[in-house]
C-alpha cells in the first residue's frame, strides 16, 4: 500500500481555501485538512501520515491519532516535521511506495536521496482537487441509480389501472 507523507503545516499555508481558514484558526484549518487527507485516502486506498511541528511548544510529547487511513501526529518538543518526516522515511527504506508532500525544497532534495517520490504542496492540492470531483461524480451517479420511483412501489394492477386513467384524459 502507498504511504504519503505530509509535512501538515507546509500544505495548510500553501493551499488557498486552507490559508483562508488559518487565518481564523489553526484548529479549523488542520481539521478541514484532515478531513480532506482523510477521503483522499479511502478513495485511493492509501496510507497518509500528517505530520504537524510541535517543535515549539515546549514540554510537548508526541501524540498520534490512527485511523483507518490517516495517521496524524504531532511530533515532540524540538522536533520538526521534516526531521520526523525524514527518520520514519529513511527507517522505511525501499519497502513500500512512498510519496512526501512538501514545498520544502531542501526536505525535498532529502527525501529524493531517501528514494521516496516528492510533491509540492500545490501539486498534491490540484491531485486532491480532481478526486473531489471523482468522488462528487461517483456520489451523483449513485444517487441517481437509486432513485425511488412511485411505479417501484405500487402492485401491478393498481399501475395497470393508472396508466388506463392516464391514457383516457
Amino acid at each position: 500500500m502507498k504511504i504519503i507523507f505530509i509535512d501538515g503545516y507546509n500544505v495548510i499555508n500553501s493551499w488557498p481555501t486552507l490559508k483562508k481558514i488559518k487565518d481564523f484558526s489553526y484548529e479549523s484549518a488542520r481539521q478541514q485538512l484532515i478531513d480532506t487527507l482523510q477521503n483522499y485516502a479511502s478513495f485511493n486506498l492509501c496510507k497518509v501520515v500528517v505530520v504537524f511541528d510541535a517543535h515549539k511548544v515546549g514540554g510537548n510529547m508526541e501524540k498520534r491519532d490512527e485511523f483507518e487511513y490517516i495517521t496524524v501526529i504531532f511530533t515532540k518538543d524540538g522536533e520538526t516535521a521534516d526531521a520526523y518526516i525524514e527518520k520514519t522515511v529513511n527507517n522505511i527504506g525501499k519497502k513500500v511506495e512512498v510519496v512526501v508532500v512538501t514545498s520544502d525544497w531542501l526536505e525535498q532534495q532529502t527525501i529524493f536521496q531517501r528514494g521516496a517520490v516528492r510533491m509540492s504542496s500545490i501539486e498534491f492540492y490540484h491531485e486532491v482537487i480532481k478526486v473531489e470531483a471523482k468522488i462528487r461524480k461517483n456520489t451523483e451517479k449513485s444517487s441517481i441509480g437509486n432513485k425511488n420511483l412511485l411505479e417501484d412501489s405500487l402492485d401491478k394492477n393498481i399501475l395497470e389501472k393508472l396508466e388506463k386513467i392516464r391514457r383516457s384524459h
